[in-house]
């Protein structure tokens, strides 16, 4: 799975809008949409931010398997 569509189906079992995620994380929605739509990428803040508020590990936000496999 890609981060973009991990953000989808994080925000969708969360029961939140794009409007209600930009509003928490202090961006507007036209940013957030960008993030959910893979065209932009965000800070770190805003993945610290984002992990925090689905209370999952970065890895888990951007679908990182760690350890990687050789």
């Amino acid at each position: 799975m890609k981060f973009f569509q991990n953000l989808i189906d994080l925000r969708e079992k969360q029961g939140a809008s794009q409007k209600e995620l930009a509003q928490e994380l202090g961006i507007s929605l036209h940013t957030y949409q960008r993030y959910e739509y893979g065209e932009k990428e965000p800070r770190m803040s805003t993945l610290i931010a984002l992990a925090d508020y689905y209370k999952v590990s970065l890895d888990e936000l951007v679908c990182r398997e760690w350890p990687r496999s050789l």
